[in-house]
């Protein structure tokens, strides 16, 4: 399990990078004050990692304790049942398990 959440912290990084490039890419090849030969360039490259494909799709937000696929928020960074296992022991500061 831990192999998936090493493969997944490599995967975000390589896309953290190609999503900086792809920005840098775009800047160039829409500014005008730039020579022609130098857009063209930049926008046939660009051409070039689109076609590549969007590894956004492939990354999962795991969870960092059980490396379930599934975290019930964007904010935190573990599953719902490990959270809920925390608020219970008293580890997150604020909530606690109650009853009605």
């Amino acid at each position: 399990m831990r192999k998936l959440l090493v493969r997944d912290k490599k995967r975000r990084l390589d896309l953290k990078s190609v999503e900086l490039e792809l920005f840098l890419i775009k800047s160039i090849s829409k500014n005008t004050s730039l020579s022609a030969l130098i857009r063209w360039n930049a926008l046939h490259k660009l051409k070039d990692l689109v076609a590549m494909g969007n590894a956004s799709t492939s990354i999962s937000c795991r969870c960092l304790k059980s490396v379930n696929k599934k975290k019930f928020n964007k904010r935190t960074k573990y599953s719902r049942h490990v959270y809920l296992k925390q608020i219970r022991l008293g580890q997150i500061y604020g909530m606690r398990k109650s009853s009605w």
